[in-house]
């Protein structure tokens, strides 16, 4: 069995609350506006900061994407791929945590 360290038990926490925490919040918006997903992404470009904000997570998520995808190449690591559509679907917030559990897993 192998054992997991503290730092990837925090990596896979993180990645968790990544996932939940953000989901709840924009699963909130959708039901308080009945605007579904198309009037979620309406609201992150509603004004310059949202905005602002909107791209600065844009460029970490593909920044992350190139990160993933070079690292992979070299280690082969493919199970860490799954990081990239845990990124774009979820969030920043879950997929570089879970990029970062994966990368640290102990070969067999």
């Amino acid at each position: 069995m192998t054992r997991i360290s503290p730092l990837r038990w925090l990596y896979l926490g993180l990645a968790i609350w990544g996932a939940v925490h953000p989901m709840y919040w924009f699963v909130t918006h959708m039901v308080e506006t009945g605007g579904g997903l198309s009037g979620l992404i309406d609201a992150w470009y509603v004004n310059a900061s949202t905005t602002g904000l909107t791209w600065d997570l844009t460029i970490a998520a593909i920044t992350l994407t190139v990160w993933i995808l070079a690292e992979v190449a070299v280690r082969r690591n493919w199970s860490a791929l799954i990081a990239i559509p845990a990124t774009f679907c979820i969030g920043v917030s879950c997929g570089l945590p879970l990029y970062l559990f994966l990368r640290t897993r102990v070969a067999p």
